[in-house]
C-alpha cells in the first residue's frame, strides 16, 4: 500500500555549499551520510513526515541513475513514495504500464556509524522522474529520517509536488490504474498548465501531473521572470541551474513545481 510522500531528491554539485545555502534560507539541515553507490546526502525533515534529500556525488559515477540529471544542471530531480508492501505496489505500477524495477536493496551509513537498509523500486526509461520511485524500510524509518526540526522559515511540510509531463492525461491513466482510484482535473495558471491530480494523494501532500499548454510555452520558459508572487527560498544550491520553484502555502508547507518533461 502506498503510504504517502516520503521525500524529494535535490541533486547538487557541492553538498557542503548546498547545505550552507539551505541553512541560510531558513532550513535546519542534518548530515545524512554515504550511500555505497557514490553519493552522499544531507536531509531537511518536516513535521508532516516528509523530507528533502540534498544529494551529491563523492566520486564520478556516470552509470548512476541521477548522474545525467546532475550533469544537466541538477536541482529537484525526483520524488519518492513510501510503500508498506513494495512487491505488491511495484507490481501494480508495472501492470499499469510503468517500466519499474523489482525491489532491490539500498543502504546508507550515517556519520555515527549506524547502517541503514531499505528496498527500492525505481522507474526506468521515460517514466524516470515522472513516476515516483518507491521505498520500504528494513531498518526503522525513524533511523533513516531525522526528527522534524523547527525551521527558521517556518516550513512544516510539502503541500504539492507538480510534475510537468508531455501528456498529463496519459500519465494520469497509468497512475489511476496503479493505485486503483480516479484522480481529478486541475489547472495551474501560475505554471501555464493543466492536467490531473492523481488519486490517493490528498492532504497534507499530493502530486499533480500537468502538461504545459503549447500556446504558453514562451511564458512558461520565462516563469521566474514573470511570476513575482512565487517566493524563492533557495537562490544558490551549488548547481548551474535550478529547475524547481519552491513556494510556501498558507499552512506553511512547500509547493514544489518540478520541470521534468520526458
Amino acid at each position: 500500500m502506498i503510504e504517502g510522500l516520503d521525500h524529494l531528491v535535490v541533486a547538487v554539485k557541492d553538498l557542503a555549499a548546498a547545505a550552507r545555502s539551505y541553512t541560510e534560507a531558513g532550513f535546519a539541515v542534518v548530515t545524512g551520510g554515504r550511500h555505497p553507490e557514490s553519493t552522499h546526502n544531507a536531509l531537511i525533515s518536516f513535521a508532516d513526515g516528509s523530507y528533502i534529500e540534498l544529494l551529491a556525488f563523492y566520486e564520478p559515477s556516470p552509470k548512476h541513475r541521477w548522474w545525467g540529471a546532475l550533469e544537466r544542471g541538477g536541482g529537484l530531480i525526483d520524488f519518492c513514495l513510501a510503500s508498506s508492501d513494495l512487491a505488491s505496489d511495484s507490481a501494480a505500477f508495472r501492470r499499469a504500464g510503468v517500466t519499474i524495477t523489482d525491489p532491490e536493496p539500498g543502504a546508507r551509513a550515517r556519520p555515527d556509524g549506524v547502517q541503514l537498509r531499505w528496498q527500492l523500486a525505481k522507474p526506468e526509461g521515460a517514466f524516470r522522474g515522472v513516476a515516483p520511485f518507491l521505498i520500504h524500510d528494513e531498518t526503522p524509518r525513524s533511523e533513516r529520517v531525522p526528527r522534524p526540526a523547527a525551521h527558521v522559515n517556518r516550513v512544516s511540510g510539502v503541500g504539492t509536488v507538480t510534475v510537468a509531463v508531455a501528456d498529463a492525461r496519459a500519465a494520469t491513466l497509468w497512475y489511476e490504474s496503479a493505485v486503483g482510484r480516479k484522480g481529478q482535473a486541475v489547472r495551474r495558471d501560475l505554471l501555464y498548465a493543466g492536467g490531473d491530480l492523481p488519486p490517493d494523494s490528498g492532504d497534507p501532500d499530493h502530486v499533480e501531473l500537468v502538461e504545459i499548454r503549447a500556446e504558453d510555452r514562451e511564458e512558461f520558459d520565462a516563469l521566474e521572470q514573470r511570476v513575482s508572487r512565487v517566493e524563492r527560498l533557495v537562490e544558490n544550491t551549488g548547481v548551474e541551474r535550478e529547475p524547481a520553484q519552491f513556494a510556501v502555502d498558507v499552512k506553511g508547507r512547500i509547493e514544489c513545481h518540478v520541470c521534468l518533461i520526458p
